[in-house]
């Protein structure tokens, strides 16, 4: 039997001249897809909290690749202040973005509340990423071959949004909360892809899961049983931070990638695999959740796309 041929990084096409954002390129899924964008030749902003960390990445990707395009610059995505300010000083010095690839996140905290007093993984995981995608739509529509690809889980399917509760106030569970904020990226990702479709623009929007990979996602913010179970027992499953970041690499760089297109593991449950097209839950699919979460997201931002709402 001939073994399955999976897609790698070999396969990325020469991207020299193409401009990425990529937020929590740092660390995880991030460091592995902006090593690898630079390494197909492509010009890389680094959107990190931890700006002595992003530094830390560059120094590291520019051993490996001497001349690298990388440039760090600070984003706290729990703050839509720092959102906006990143997004008015990316401007300033760049005419334009090609992908922004939305990455960072954050894993089951205990109840912690953002700048801005939501919940903080709706404000890190979905809020920030909705906001930022807004304040550099503009960038993107005159790029080239242009993309927002949207890193969700798995964990999408066992989400459910809680209009009347989003951050907890009433009741709050730490991976409860994870899997809201997961499915809030699905639901934005199918939800932006209607509306750029409506508006005729060249931008697609693509979503992705990793599968279970390796990262400090699972043991930097979460406690208790969740961090033993993820960090710990399960960790041997998990495959490598560089696998795991197949799906979103092949999203934001393969030429057939469609927009409203949903790219992860093609294994046993999509835990692990080579990079291809898989179903998102029928929640995320849902035109009624993506416009009430895509209205809740513009009162909750002050971020409203240029962008019809779908009929």
């Amino acid at each position: 039997m001939t073994k399955k041929q999976h897609w790698t990084t070999d396969r990325i096409p020469d991207l020299d001249k193409r401009v990425f954002v990529v937020t929590g390129a740092n660390s995880g899924l991030g460091l592995a897809t902006t090593r690898a964008l630079a390494r197909g030749g492509g010009q890389v902003i680094l959107a990190v909290r931890d700006e002595a960390k992003g530094h830390r990445a560059v120094a590291e990707i520019a051993a490996e690749r001497p001349g690298a395009a990388l440039e760090v610059r600070h984003l706290d995505l729990a703050d839509l202040d720092s959102v906006r300010a990143f997004a008015e000083r990316l401007r300033a010095d760049h005419p334009r973005v090609d992908v922004l690839v939305n990455n960072a996140g954050v894993m089951a905290p205990p109840r912690t509340l953002s700048a801005q007093g939501h919940e903080l993984q709706f404000a890190c995981n979905h809020l920030g990423h909705f906001a930022l995608t807004g304040l550099l739509l503009d960038l993107l529509a005159v790029g080239g071959d242009s993309r927002v690809v949207t890193v969700t889980s798995a964990n999408h399917r066992l989400g459910r949004l809680r209009f009347d509760d989003l951050s907890g106030e009433r009741r709050y569970s730490p991976m409860a909360f994870y899997n809201q904020s997961k499915l809030a990226n699905a639901v934005f990702g199918r939800e932006l892809h209607r509306r750029l479709t409506a508006a005729g623009s060249p931008v697609r929007s693509v979503l992705a899961h990793p599968g279970y990979a390796s990262t400090n996602l699972q043991t930097g913010a979460p406690t208790g049983m969740v961090k033993f179970l993820f960090g710990r027992l399960l960790a041997p499953l998990a495959q490598p931070a560089g696998q795991g970041a197949l799906p979103q690499l092949y999203a934001a760089t393969a030429p057939d990638v469609e927009g409203g297109e949903f790219i992860g593991p093609d294994g046993v449950a999509e835990l692990r695999g080579g990079p291809g097209r898989v179903r998102p839950s029928a929640a995320a699919v849902d035109p009624e959740a993506g416009r009430r979460l895509w209205e809740r997201s513009e009162e909750l931002t002050g971020v409203r796309f240029a962008l019809p709402s779908p009929s």
